[in-house]
C-alpha cells in the first residue's frame, strides 16, 4: 500500500496532469505540457511532485491478452472463519504471494472478500483455490469462484469526471505544497 508522502493542493493543473496521465501515461513529458498547458519545465516538476507524493501507484499498459496467450479471468469469493484482524492478515499476506490473484478487495455482507484474477487455465484456477481451501492455517471457511465467460467492458480508467476531488491531502506534520502558476 502507498502512502501519501506530502501534502499537495490540487490545483487545476494538478487535476488535468492526473486525469490525462491516468488514461495516457505513455505521453512525453512535452506533449502533456501542451495538452495541460503548462511549459515543459513546469509540468515535469508537477508530475515530479505528484508522483514523490504517492498520487501515481504506477505506470503501466493495458495489453491486449487475448491476443497474447490463453487464459482464464475469474472472481473468487472468500469468506473467512472469522474476520479478526490476525486472520486477515494471514490471508491478505498469502494471497499477495499469488500473482494470479491480480487485487483483493474487502467487502461487506456474507463475503469477506473478492479477487479479480487471471490464470493460465481452469485446472490451475482449481488447484490454486484446493491449495488454498485445504490449509486450515488461512481459515477459509468458502472459496466460492465464478468464471468470467466474457468481458464486454473492459476497465478503461476512473470515473474521474464524475468523481467528487478532495481540494487538498492534508497530513498531519506535513507542510503544502502550492503550485505555481504554470511557469507559461
Amino acid at each position: 500500500m502507498i502512502t501519501m508522502k506530502k501534502s499537495i493542493k490540487i490545483d487545476r493543473y494538478n487535476k488535468k496532469i492526473l486525469a490525462t496521465l491516468h488514461l495516457r501515461a505513455d505521453l512525453t513529458n512535452i506533449q502533456l505540457a501542451e495538452i495541460v498547458n503548462l511549459s515543459p519545465s513546469a509540468c515535469f516538476q508537477r508530475v515530479k511532485i505528484l508522483k514523490e507524493a504517492g498520487y501515481f501507484r504506477t505506470f503501466g499498459a493495458d495489453i491486449n491478452l487475448e491476443q497474447i496467450c490463453e487464459h482464464v479471468f475469474a472472481y473468487v469469493e472468500f469468506t473467512l472463519e472469522d474476520n479478526s484482524y490476525h486472520v486477515r492478515r494471514k490471508f491478505l499476506a498469502v494471497i499477495e504471494t499469488i500473482p494470479e490473484f491480480m487485487d483483493c478487495m474487502q467487502l461487506s455482507g456474507d463475503v469477506d472478500y473478492i479477487s479479480f484474477c487471471c490464470f493460465a487455465d481452469i485446472k490451475a484456477l482449481n488447484d490454486i483455490c484446493d491449495k488454498l481451501s485445504a490449509n486450515e492455517t488461512f481459515e477459509i471457511k468458502r472459496l466460492k469462484t465464478r468464471i468470467v465467460l466474457e468481458r464486454s467492458k473492459f476497465f478503461l480508467g476512473f470515473p474521474l469526471k464524475q468523481l467528487k476531488w478532495r481540494d487538498e491531502m492534508k497530513l498531519e506534520g506535513d507542510e503544502d505544497i502550492e503550485g505555481d502558476d504554470g511557469g507559461k
